[in-house]
């Protein structure tokens, strides 16, 4: 009978134990201290830069927070209490400064408890519309820089489940969606089935990724329907105006000239299969009142084709005209949406219609490619862009709207070739208030800013484009030790900019320069977040894969480290892997060594401060050549971009290669269980929020396009589910209660947990409750780099 009285002791100890080892935990002080550093606001300009915001951000929300009701319905996830998008984090104070004599204000009048969700600037340039947050809903505020009050401008709440949206239709008056009027009630379950939920295809193909949160009965089509059904209201100085009856508006905008709406609403049927953006439209052109002028087209549910360059078979991308009163163009596919299915000279036609839409449709442009968009300047002057993402190109042409004439070719570069890169277009407002392109009054020349990749890394740069000769001379590039990039063009006559700067040991922030005369003024002097970081070094190295392929890696040591005296360390790498059609343009450097380290939750370097060696980006191409698909080498040229960052490393004589560990996020967890599972070059791996078995997304993933049925064997190779009984190391996997990211389910790694418990794999699961496909609250999140720490001590650091 003894042991049957100590049995009862013994089983309350196992469950204690169980149940200390879910309690919260927290890492060690220095890497808690770094999680919860202060971020750098947001700061934003006024539009006449006479004014600067900044937008204090709030610390991380907590996990009784997250646990508040939340709807996820349509592939959208909201607070019923609210109607505001769920898992927010926001903002808790905005300061204003007067750029002329800096000096400051608090804005005044918010609430103290409520988050600031953002703002967007008046018309007039003299105030803010401010987005404010409580317990009950969104709410409208009005600022005016000269005074920081704020004042409520409604008592009514926003309608946000969807996002805020605002369309200014005077310099005083905008358009909002607002929570119906009256008397409602949301839908209430009948736990009673009245029958099944039946879906149904017959003899056509509708392949579709999959998604998250998707529509599963009737009763959440009652809740969709009654949570996203949103009332058009007019906000004046004078009051509030009801626009026309509510409606499930899915897009809003106004005329240049404001006379007039493009406006898109969601239709039923609604779908069970995709999110609320590809359900059944009705686009219709109003008055500024809402009285109908004209119905542009009704669009059924859109499921478009697998494969590189599909798109929607109806006509699309309906907008106005940046340069013209009203006028409304759209492109229409002349292939049916999918190159595969029908080969055609012209890809896309643009097609355009002026108010009051009684003429002909008339074309714009054609683009052999795939139509990527058009930025206007006027009817001399535009620019339209095509391209492929199975060629990975992008071609960019100068046209004259007007004219009927040919497009002049300017740019055609391979998206993936940062390298030549002639950057981007800069933009002025016009009469309207639209942004045009900046050209001289002959149109040939463009004013460009870019990022300047290099060998040498990203050099940013404003430059002047000669589309006739098709030179890029650059006017002005940031100078080592700094990594220095145009936020805005003040006066692009006389070069006048805002940028903002930093170093490896100073933190980025904003400067006022003449480019011209090289004066400048520092409008802000944010301070270094991380003082316990201090005496880290930080090095960007540079090596060769196995078939000759340069990489980069970002290298961070231990501040002190001395290698003769401290000898080789343990290691972390983090990566990414990314596919290229060049082994050139896998080749090339990207990012700057001269940036300042900032450390997000789920960055790596946080273990510099624990002994080890941390390699970060480091570089995981995965090249198409010879007519092949990148993913059909994958696991082979995974492995000699791991095997050479250990030789690296190693050769170095930095690192430990018998204590070396992976880890990722997303991708990079798919990474690292494929690391793990296919050589031995690594004692563990951290991998979160993965995707371990193909064959659970058929429709494809990542870039790949092929369905599971068309590349089988590319599928099953490239699943580390399929070689659970192969794992070398150890291996945690961590994922978020409630991921909502396509393809990458819970189910992903609580079923290749079982594969890999099943074959005797060493290998720990945690499951951070509540959170998303990136983690939100402060307890999950310490708690993870406490299980992140752990493991790389005690599988890593501390091994034998």
């Amino acid at each position: 009978m003894k042991p049957l009285k100590i049995l009862p002791a013994l089983l309350l100890m196992c469950l204690s134990a169980s149940a200390q080892d879910v309690a919260y935990q927290r890492p060690p002080k220095v890497i808690e201290e770094i999680a919860l550093a202060p971020t750098r606001p947001q700061v934003r300009f006024s539009r006449t830069y006479q004014w600067m915001l900044e937008l204090k951000r709030a610390p991380f929300v907590t996990v009784s927070e997250l646990s508040q009701p939340e709807l996820r319905l349509a592939g959208m996830r909201f607070e019923p209490l609210t109607l505001a998008e769920s898992r927010q984090r926001g903002y808790t104070g905005i300061t204003i400064t007067r750029l002329k004599d800096k000096s400051v204000k608090e804005v005044t009048g918010l609430p103290a408890d409520e988050i600031i969700l953002g703002t967007t600037e008046y018309p007039t340039n003299d105030a803010v519309l401010i987005f404010v947050k409580n317990d009950r809903g969104v709410y409208l505020y009005k600022a005016a820089y000269a005074d920081g009050i704020a004042t409520r401008l409604s008592n009514r709440r926003l309608n946000a489940v969807a996002g805020i949206q605002v369309v200014w239709i005077s310099d005083t008056d905008f358009l909002t969606l607002m929570e119906p009027s009256g008397e409602r009630k949301a839908p209430v379950e009948d736990r009673t089935p009245k029958g099944p939920v039946v879906q149904e295809n017959i003899g056509k193909a509708t392949a579709a990724r999959t998604y998250q949160d998707m529509l599963k009965n009737p009763y959440d089509e009652e809740l969709f329907e009654y949570y996203f059904t949103s009332q058009l209201v007019k906000i004046s100085p004078n009051g509030e105006e009801n626009i026309n009856a509510p409606a499930i508006y899915s897009g809003l905008s106004a005329s240049p000239d404001k006379s007039l709406l493009l406006v898109e609403t969601i239709e039923k049927p609604y779908s069970y299969t995709v999110p609320m953006y590809y359900f059944p439209t009705k686009t219709v052109i109003t008055d500024i009142h809402g009285k109908p002028v004209k119905e542009v087209q009704q669009t059924p549910v859109l499921i478009t084709s697998m494969g590189y360059d599909t798109t929607s078979p109806y006509p699309r991308s309906h907008a106005w005209r940046a340069d013209k009163p009203a006028t409304l163009y759209w492109v229409e596919a002349q292939d049916g949406g999918n190159p595969r299915s029908k080969k055609v000279e012209y890809a896309d036609i643009v097609y355009q219609q002026a108010a009051p839409f009684t003429a002909e449709k008339q074309e714009v442009v054609r683009t052999h490619k795939r139509y990527g968009g058009i930025t206007w300047c006027d009817d001399a002057f535009a620019l339209v862009r095509e391209q492929s993402r199975e060629t990975r190109r992008r071609q960019t042409y100068s046209f004259a709207p007007a004219s009927g004439k040919t497009p002049a070719l300017i740019f055609d570069i391979s998206t993936d070739d940062l390298y030549n890169n002639p950057g981007t277009p800069h933009l002025v407002r016009n009469e309207y208030g639209r942004y045009v392109l900046y050209t001289n009054k002959a149109h040939t020349e463009l004013l460009m800013t870019g990022e300047g990749a290099s060998p040498e890394g990203d050099m940013p740069f404003i430059s002047r484009y000669d589309i006739k000769t098709k030179k890029n001379t650059v006017l002005w590039r940031c100078k080592a030790p700094y990594y220095e990039t145009v936020i805005d063009v003040v006066d692009p006559a006389k070069l006048q900019v805002i940028t903002s700067r930093q170093s490896q040991t100073l933190p980025a922030n904003y400067y006022l320069k003449n480019l011209k005369n090289g004066k400048e003024t520092a409008l802000t002097a944010f301070p270094n977040p991380y003082p316990m970081l201090e005496g880290v070094s930080k090095e960007q190295i540079k090596y060769k894969r196995a078939d000759g392929i340069d990489l980069t890696a970002t290298v961070y040591l231990p501040a002190g480290y001395n290698k003769e005296r401290d000898g080789r360390l343990p290691v972390l790498m983090w990566a990414y892997p990314r596919e290229y059609r060049s082994a050139a343009d896998a080749a090339q450097v990207r990012g700057s060594k001269y940036t300042f380290t900032s450390i997000n939750y789920g960055s790596p370097v946080y273990w510099v401060t624990q002994g080890f060696c941390v390699m970060e980006n480091v570089e995981m191409p995965i090249v198409g050549s010879e007519g092949k698909e990148p993913n059909d080498t994958f696991v082979e040229q995974l492995q000699m971009n791991a095997e050479a960052a250990v030789k690296v490393i190693t050769d170095m004589g930095v690192g430990d290669p018998n204590r070396i560990a992976v880890g990722g996020h997303s991708y990079g967890a798919f990474m690292t269980a494929n690391l793990l599972t296919h050589t031995k070059l690594f004692k563990a791996g951290i991998a979160r929020s993965g995707a371990y078995n193909r064959t659970l997304t058929p429709f494809g993933f990542q870039a790949e396009t092929r369905t599971y049925w068309e590349a089988p064997e590319v599928y099953n190779t490239m699943s580390p589910f399929m070689y659970a009984d192969k794992l070398s190391g150890a291996l945690l996997l961590v994922h978020g209660e409630l991921d909502n990211n396509t393809g990458t389910f819970p189910i992903q790694s609580e079923r290749f947990y079982q594969a890999l418990k099943g074959n005797k794999g060493t290998v720990r699961y945690v499951v951070l409750p509540l959170e998303s496909h990136g983690y939100a609250a402060k307890e999950n999140i310490l708690h993870l780099l406490y299980e992140t720490d752990r493991w790389l001590n005690t599988y890593v650091k501390d091994a034998k």
